[in-house]
Formats: C-alpha cells, sequence, structure tokens
C-alpha cells in the first residue's frame, strides 16, 4: 500500500501527543497535591532539647552525637511539620510545638578493639527514656529505647542507632489532636 502524501494527515500522531501530555500534567498536580496533603495533615512540630545526661557518666561527645542524630532522624520520619533544635527562636511562634526530652538512664561505653577481635566483648550500649510532652507539660510519649554497637563500626554508631529507634518509636505513636487556638475559637 503506498501512501499518499496529501492525503495522510498528522492529526491523529498530534491528538496521541496532546493527549499524553495532558495525562502526565494530572498526574504530576496529583502528586504535588498529595504532598501538600500530607504536610498539611501533619499537624505537630517538634523541639529537641539537649540530652540530659541524668545520673549516668557519659561522654559529652555521645551526648552531642544522641542530640544531633536524633534531630536528623526526626527529619527523615516526616511525622512533623518542623524540626527545631532547642533555643530556636522561631519554635516560640509555633501553636503546635511538641518537646522531645531524652535522659541517659544507662550508658556502656565499648571498645572497638575487642569488637574486631571478638564477636562476644566490647559492645557499646545506651539506654535512654524519651519524652514527648507539649508546651503545657502533657506528656504523650513516654517509652526507653536502647541503642547499641554490638559488631563492626564506631562507638559513636550506637548514638545512630538509638536514634533511629526513638524515631522508629514515635512514627508508630499517634498524637491527640492539637487543641484549638483562642484565634480559631473566635471564628
Amino acid at each position: 500500500m503506498k501512501i499518499n502524501k496529501k492525503s495522510f494527515s498528522g492529526a491523529p500522531a498530534v491528538l496521541v501527543i496532546l493527549t499524553a501530555s495532558q495525562v502526565f500534567a494530572q498526574s504530576s498536580e496529583a502528586k504535588s497535591a498529595s504532598r501538600h496533603d500530607i504536610s498539611s495533615a501533619v499537624p505537630w512540630s517538634v523541639q529537641v532539647d539537649p540530652v540530659d545526661p541524668g545520673d549516668v557518666n557519659i561522654e559529652p561527645a555521645f551526648r552531642l552525637a544522641i542530640y544531633e542524630n536524633l534531630v536528623d532522624e526526626l527529619a527523615k520520619t516526616k511525622q512533623f511539620k518542623r524540626v527545631f533544635r532547642s533555643g530556636d527562636r522561631n519554635a516560640g511562634d509555633i501553636p503546635d510545638l511538641l518537646i522531645l526530652k531524652t535522659t541517659v538512664e544507662h550508658y556502656t561505653p565499648g571498645s572497638e578493639t575487642r569488637r574486631a577481635v571478638t564477636t562476644v566483648s566490647g559492645a557499646t550500649k545506651l539506654n535512654v527514656r524519651t519524652q514527648i510532652c507539649t508546651r503545657q507539660g502533657e506528656v504523650v510519649l513516654d517509652r526507653v529505647v536502647n541503642g547499641n554497637v554490638r559488631f563492626f563500626g564506631g562507638n559513636l554508631r550506637a548514638t545512630h542507632n538509638l536514634a533511629r529507634n526513638v524515631a522508629g518509636a514515635i512514627k508508630q505513636s499517634t498524637w491527640p489532636d492539637p487543641k484549638p487556638s483562642v484565634a480559631e475559637t473566635a471564628d
């Protein structure tokens, strides 16, 4: 069959291209809308307070590493609108703010050398009490969480594992509905 160039119309091809571009645009809009819906569905923000050593003799480097890893891991969970550091002035204006308090209950310093030689000893172990409170002091989450490094890795790896376990416990938790602010109740 010979195609006559004069009788061939490119209309079907143009129609297919236009339809495909409309479907792509609609799916892109749906993806951006779903991202917006998720962020608007998360009513709470969280402020991470410095790690309290409690009665445990723990090096300042470990406390700082726990704090930094908590900030990073909480941001990754997407459970909160924003994650604030302690002392952030912007947190003062947030009406639905939760405060994460972490107290070290037990710490066993490990030895990277012993872990490398034997798998039986040398583990670094951390045990902390994690509390999430509202501004009014109401405790909405109270858990004891562990973090350790048993086989390979530096001693500070235990702080990363601990923060990941805290974030996991938070992801599994449910939060109360935020109380409406005075401005919302006046409407």
